[in-house]
């Protein structure tokens, strides 16, 4: 079922190609998520995004350097700890010394590995079942009744998907550099439909793997069935393609964090010089690393790390920053009455019900948030075109 509960990635990003995207050209000079809100709601609004963005994209980069380590650990034998501390290490020096071009660079390797690499990875993958005989039991990881989880524990975690990327400071700072609006609102609709079969094939793939060893650890799925089923010449190829893979969306998340914290923290306090803002960008590349393996190593599952970095981000702030993008404007104050209303639903939430729900407070603080924020919307209004001018 988790699977299905990945489609809410890709219908996150139908909804931002279609309702997101072509609004993205009324900020041709923004470089973050810091330019827009501060926009809409002021300077403060700009600092707390940032601190926040650098925060999510550690969490992020936690759960794909603990990735990189069940890899490692898996094909190599090295501690799981150990691959974490060598995979993240690798990831911060490209990205420090690489900077965007190397993400554009592993984006593309990313892109024939999920085309090809994966696919095959399947279908060699099936074909070792039969030839061994053994059964494939994939019908039973799309019924209720062999899942653990509950009707209301899958909505949540397939919103969640929906909501806890949108709008993450990657993927918007890839909507703003783009120079030709239409080819971004049709990469990212493509991105969102190429998605859906590559949950699918990655599914199927854990399918197999559990067919192999039903006792096997969910994170290491994919590594056990390339380890165990292709041939020794493609094995490497894809074995160095999947850490390709991680390590290009960590790289992104990096940079996205030393550009939250030059621009949307240091910026809103201090000018600095080209020099010293690259400078800077590279500590805070190496430290976001740092707070990246605490997070690998303190939280085991990689998918419990994604929806932490996740509760942390969309109840605080991903009503206003769409908001922002649909052109509203208000004051501080309605932003912040969104945002702690997100925060204290999220954490009661999870606090008190989630256990007996299995509903993650993720979907109740963006709730929360929406419905403080709009009645707050209300009260306050939007600033007249004097006060407008005046922000």
């Amino acid at each position: 079922m988790n699977v299905v509960a990945l489609w809410g990635f890709s219908l996150k990003e139908v909804l931002v190609a279609r309702y997101v995207a072509p609004r993205m050209v009324r900020f041709p000079k923004a470089i973050s998520i810091g330019d827009i809100v501060e926009h809409a709601y002021g300077k403060p609004s700009r600092l707390i995004v940032g601190i926040l963005s650098i925060m999510l994209c550690a969490g992020i980069v936690g759960a794909q350097v603990g990735g990189i380590g069940y890899i490692f650990n898996v094909f190599l034998g090295v501690p799981v700890t150990w691959g974490i501390l060598i995979g993240c290490s690798i990831v911060v020096l490209y990205a420090t010394v690489g900077g965007m071009n190397a993400v554009i660079k592993t984006d593309i390797i990313q892109f024939i590995v999920l085309s090809v690499g994966l696919p095959l990875t399947l279908i060699l993958g099936y074909l070792y079942l039969r030839k061994n005989g053994i059964s494939t039991p994939v019908a039973d990881h799309f019924t209720w009744a062999h899942s653990e989880m509950t009707a209301a524990g899958f909505i949540s975690l397939f919103l969640t998907f929906v909501l806890g990327e949108t709008m993450v400071p990657p993927y918007v700072q890839r909507l703003l550099i783009s120079r030709d609006n239409r080819h971004v609102i049709r990469g990212t609709l493509y991105s969102g439909l190429f998605s859906i079969p590559f949950f699918a094939i990655t599914g199927l793939i854990g399918a197999v793997a559990y067919a192999l060893n039903p006792d096997l650890e969910a994170n290491l799925a994919l590594p056990f069935v390339v380890k165990e089923v292709l041939p020794i010449g493609i094995k490497g190829i894809v074995i160095s393609g999947v850490i390709s893979i991680v390590m290009s969306s960590a790289d992104s998340f990096l940079n996205s964090a030393s550009i939250a914290f030059t621009n949307d923290v240091l910026g809103v306090m201090v000018d600095l010089r080209e020099k010293t803002r690259l400078q800077v960008a590279r500590a805070v590349t190496f430290l976001t690393g740092l707070l990246a393996i605490v997070f690998a190593i303190s939280i085991k599952s990689v998918l419990d790390v994604l929806i932490m970095a996740y509760n942390f981000w969309s109840p605080l702030v991903l009503v206003q920053i769409v908001a922002a993008i649909w052109g509203v404007r208000t004051s501080m104050g309605v932003f912040l009455a969104g945002s702690m209303a997100g925060l204290a639903g999220m954490l009661l939430w999870n606090a008190f019900m989630k256990e007996a729900s299995g509903v993650d407070g993720l979907v109740i603080g963006v709730a929360a948030n929406l419905l403080t924020f709009m009645l707050m919307l209300k009260w306050c209004g939007m600033p007249s075109g004097e006060e407008s001018a005046a922000r």
